[in-house]
């Protein structure tokens, strides 16, 4: 069964329900879209596989599906100007919440909180099983990007093109335990806090605060204001969020274990399998020498196009929303 509420309940209570009038699914053309929006006009809630999930949708219910997946620290409200760009071109958008994020929760309070890759992804298949979505472009960036690269690698009859900000992240944990250069270690250094205990009730008692601060580390041109943070720091409040993001750093550093069911999806990872889907890869500065694509290539070997957005930072489809509906309406193309 699928209920409804106002997107700004759902991102932040500082959200007026006046703003929904804003937030229109139908706009200009895409190009003179200049962005601005502060709300979808509702959250839905579905069972889906494990969870019972929210997400946000827009555009006609028989457009060709785009799923567009958020990372971390952030939640959907980084699509909130890419989803109705879509949904002007007919497309019907999809932004869940992963678990751990904003209102999707687990049924069971059985469940394992596994931050795992392949768990992450088989819950987006459930969505779409639970959504009768056959099909559908994906796009995403960070966690986001992780899932949609590893869906496109393992159930590429479910993807119909795929949008992967800084492309190739299928996690290999044997190339994790490999140390990198000092400057790069330093950049990873939250994933470091996250492995002690310290670092767990750290997180807990300041992940607001925390994940701000990662905000403003991930993309340093972005002159985010706090109401744009505070919409999307309201999803941060689900009570098996600390427990998500802990898991998912730990595991990928080979210091949790992930569960045996995922295991034979986790050993097809491990080999590092080729993506064919029409695919269209981008890099940003927070990419570094890896922005221009060429580092993985080689795993893209359908259609394939590479974009590289200079100054923007992490958060490619909230930074710069246009570029980032154009790459997907183009994937789409290809």
């Amino acid at each position: 069964m699928i209920s409804r509420r106002t997107f700004g309940q759902a991102c932040a209570a500082t959200v007026a329900l006046s703003s929904l009038a804003g937030c229109s699914t139908k706009p200009a053309a895409p190009a003179a879209v200049t962005g601005g929006h502060t709300s979808f006009e509702s959250v839905k809630q579905i069972d889906a596989g494990l969870l019972n999930v929210g997400y946000a949708e827009a555009g006609p219910p028989g457009g060709p599906p785009v799923i567009l997946l958020h990372g971390w620290p952030y939640d959907p409200c980084s699509y909130l100007d890419v989803a109705p760009i879509l949904a002007s071109a007919g497309h019907r958008v999809i932004v869940p919440y992963l678990r751990g994020f904003g209102p999707t929760r687990f049924l069971s309070d059985d469940t394992v909180r596994n931050g795992q890759q392949a768990a992450i992804a088989l819950d987006v298949i459930a969505l779409m099983d639970a959504l009768k979505i056959d099909k559908a472009i994906l796009g995403g960036y960070d966690w986001g990007g992780r899932t949609a690269a590893v869906m496109a690698a393992l159930w590429p009859q479910r993807c119909s093109a795929l949008v992967s900000v800084s492309g190739y992240l299928i996690t290999d944990l044997v190339a994790n335990r490999q140390p990198l250069t000092p400057e790069a270690e330093r950049g990873w250094w939250y994933q470091y806090y996250f492995a002690t205990e310290r670092g767990v009730l750290g997180y807990t008692r300041n992940r607001h605060d925390f994940n701000k601060l990662i905000w403003k580390i991930a993309s340093p041109t972005w002159h985010f204001d706090d109401v744009t943070y505070d919409r999307s720091a309201a999803s941060f409040d689900n009570p098996d969020h600390v427990s998500i993001v802990i898991h998912n750093y730990r595991w990928r550093q080979s210091l949790a274990q992930g569960e045996p069911r995922y295991d034979p999806l986790e050993q097809k990872l491990a080999a590092t399998p080729v993506i064919t889907v029409p695919t269209i890869t981008i890099g940003s500065d927070f990419d570094g020498a890896t922005a221009d694509g060429k580092a993985y290539r080689s795993r893209f070997t359908g259609r394939y196009e590479h974009r590289t957005f200079a100054g923007i930072g992490h958060n490619v489809p909230q930074e710069a929303p246009g570029d980032f509906a154009r790459a997907v309406l183009d994937a789409g193309r290809l």
